[in-house]
């Protein structure tokens, strides 16, 4: 996978999305986010233990499903909030019988590529 944190341009193989898809934590997750959170706030809204549950938001970060980004605290002590990094994701087959995986992303303001820059600076160092 390529990614690109300046313009969040990225391509997971249909492999690594559709095995995301297929497994039924991942879809909870997903279902239960409905505005971006951490991962201490999905842990009380699904049935995922702990461990589990950071697993699979790494599954799904990195099929580029869900989108990690830094929430800066005064206090000093930052979070991580997961958001749904997809609009619609279409599976189809191409001519020569090859899975093929389109994702719509939804529009990005200034201040989330300028978050999300500042996530990837942040695992880098």
């Amino acid at each position: 996978m390529v990614r690109d944190p300046i313009t969040s341009e990225s391509s997971p193989s249909p492999e690594v999305i559709c095995s995301a898809l297929d497994d039924p934590d991942c879809r909870e997750i997903i279902r239960n986010l409905e505005e971006p959170m951490t991962a201490s706030e999905l842990n009380a809204r699904c049935e995922i233990p702990q461990s589990t549950l950071y697993r699979k938001l790494e599954i799904l970060t990195d099929s580029t499903l869900l989108e990690e980004s830094t929430e800066i605290r005064r206090d000093g002590h930052h979070a991580s909030k997961y958001s749904i990094a997809f609009d619609e994701i279409t599976l189809a087959l191409d001519d020569d019988r090859s899975l093929s995986v389109e994702i719509e992303r939804p529009a990005r303001t200034a201040d989330e590529r300028l978050a999300e820059l500042w996530s990837e600076v942040r695992k880098e160092t």
